[in-house]
C-alpha cells in the first residue's frame, strides 16, 4: 500500500507513524504541522524527518505562518494545493490524516 499522511498538529510525534508500514509513505506537512518541516528543536529536526517518507509541506500554510522556501529544511519539498491533488491521485493509493 502507498499511503499519504497529512500532518496538521506540531505536537504529532512519530511514535503514530511508526505503526504504519506501507511500502511507500508520504508525509505531507499542512496548518501548523508546517511547523515540523521548519522549527528545530534545541538544534534537531522534527523525528518526523527522520522518518524513511518522501516529505512534503504546503506552501500556502508556510506563507500564513510569515515563513519562507529557506525556512524548510532540505528533505522537504514545497507543494500548493494542486500538486498536494497531483499525489493523492497518482502517487499515493490512501490517505490519512494525524
Amino acid at each position: 500500500m502507498k499511503l499519504a499522511v497529512f500532518v496538521s498538529d506540531y505536537r504529532v510525534n512519530v511514535d503514530t507513524l511508526e505503526r504504519l508500514n506501507p511500502e511507500k509513505l508520504g508525509i505531507i506537512f499542512v496548518q501548523n504541522g508546517v511547523y515540523h518541516a521548519t522549527v528545530k528543536e534545541n538544534g534537531n529536526s522534527s523525528s518526523l524527518l527522520k522518518k524513511s517518507a518522501n516529505h512534503y509541506v504546503l506552501l500556502d500554510d508556510l506563507d500564513t505562518r510569515g515563513l519562507g522556501n529557506s525556512d524548510v529544511a532540505d528533505n522537504v519539498k514545497l507543494v500548493t494545493y494542486g500538486d498536494i491533488v497531483d499525489l493523492i491521485f497518482n502517487e499515493y493509493d490512501k490517505t490519512a490524516w494525524l
